[in-house]
């Protein structure tokens, strides 16, 4: 099991300049930038653009997309500068790879995990993406494909290990982030409604208490 004090903490949905220097001086390695209009953490290029000149240098800037086309990641990546790319849709492993090959950035791909049989498309992207995002599989009739606030059975993964790098997502919090990491052995955590005092609007105190909680 990881040590949590070696815990890499993404702070996912970041709309403002200073809220990003907050989670980068909290301890996060990743803060994470959302492109997606039917998000209320929804950026445009130019405004992500400034929030992203606010990491300091060592910490990732990661675009999360869902089912985003070239002339889509071309046009953020114009502007914004990121370190890589979050798919977060239903891309198949023929579109990561593809994505990885074309844009020249790491790729980490989301799958859904309700259950056991989930499992197993791990292993598809984990042949093309260099990192996995293990997320909860949203509910039926959800308008968002991640960051609605709903963990999954951690039992799932318990004990289990991959290649790739690999982060947890789905539910987490300050108040069980430790026993999610106790649990799966994850060395990497996502955040990012549970960060919120609002749909889409961070908050600097539920930044700084998730990362200490993560990191113990």
């Amino acid at each position: 099991m990881a040590r949590q004090g070696g815990i890499r903490v993404k702070i996912c949905g970041l709309r403002e300049p200073r809220l990003v220097e907050v989670a980068a001086e909290a301890g996060a390695a990743y803060v994470g930038f959302v492109f997606f209009d039917r998000s209320p953490r929804n950026l445009s290029p130019e405004a992500a653009r400034e929030a992203a000149w606010a990491a300091p240098m060592g910490v990732a800037k990661v675009a999360l997309t869902v089912d985003a086309s070239d002339a889509a990641l071309d046009a953020i990546l114009d502007k914004v500068p990121l370190d890589m790319l979050q798919l977060h849709g239903r891309e198949s492993p023929e579109r990561v790879a593809e994505v990885r090959a074309r844009f020249g950035l790491p790729v980490m791909k989301a799958v859904g995990v309700a259950e056991a049989a989930d499992l197993a498309r791990i292993a598809e992207y984990e042949a093309v993406a260099d990192q996995i995002l293990i997320d909860a599989k949203p509910p039926k009739g959800a308008a968002l494909p991640g960051g609605n606030g709903i963990p999954f059975d951690w039992r799932l993964i318990a004990g289990r290990r991959w290649e790739k790098p690999w982060m947890l997502a789905g539910g987490l919090d300050a108040s069980n982030v430790a026993e999610a990491i106790r649990l799966t052995g994850a060395t990497q955590v996502d955040v990012s409604s549970a960060v919120e005092s609002a749909p889409g609007v961070k908050d600097e105190g539920l930044i700084r208490a998730f990362i200490a909680a993560a990191r113990g």
